[in-house]
C-alpha cells in the first residue's frame, strides 16, 4: 500500500505547537497501522537529521487503524520553542520539514514544512508525537 505524509492546522500550546501529521492510504487495497510514527526535524536541503527523533507520547491511545484507500490517519506532534534553550544548549537550526516513517516500516516520507527551527544540539528532543487514530479522533 502506498502512503502520503502531510500536516494539518496548527494551533499553539504554551511554549509549543501542536500540529497534525497524517498519513493517507494512497494505494488501491486497505492497509493497517498501529502505534508511533517515527518522526524527526530535517535539513540541509538533503534530509538530514536534525537533532533528536520525536519521543512518543505512551499515554495516548494507539488502536489498531485500518485504512481504505483514501483514508487517513492522524497522529498529533507536540514541537516545542526551540527559542526556549539558551542557543549554547540548542545550536538553533532551520528545518526543512520532518522525515516520518509509519509504523513497521523501514522506508520514510518527507513532509515539508518551513518556518520552523530545531536544535541540533538540544539535550532532549524538542518533538513529541503521538500514537496515529483515525481522522477525526485526535485528542490533543
Amino acid at each position: 500500500a502506498g502512503a502520503l505524509a502531510e500536516l494539518q492546522a496548527e494551533r499553539g500550546a504554551a511554549g509549543s505547537t501542536i500540529i497534525h501529521l497524517t498519513l493517507r492510504n494512497t494505494g488501491s487495497a486497505a492497509c493497517t497501522l498501529q502505534g508511533w510514527p517515527g518522526v524527526s526535524f530535517v535539513g540541509d536541503g538533503d534530509g538530514a537529521q536534525i537533532g533528536a527523533a520525536a519521543g512518543q507520547d505512551r499515554s495516548s491511545a494507539h488502536p489498531t487503524v485500518t485504512l481504505q484507500p483514501g483514508q487517513t490517519a492522524v497522529a498529533p506532534l507536540k514541537i516545542a520553542n526551540a527559542q526556549d534553550y539558551p542557543p549554547s544548549e540548542c545550536t538553533p537550526t532551520a528545518a526543512d520539514g520532518f522525515r516520518v516513517y509509519p509504523p513497521g516500516s523501514t522506508a520514510s516520507l518527507f513532509v515539508p514544512a518551513g518556518g520552523y527551527t530545531a536544535c541540533a544540539s538540544a539535550p532532549e528532543a524538542l518533538l513529541q508525537v503521538q500514537a496515529l487514530v483515525p481522522e477525526g479522533q485526535a485528542t490533543d
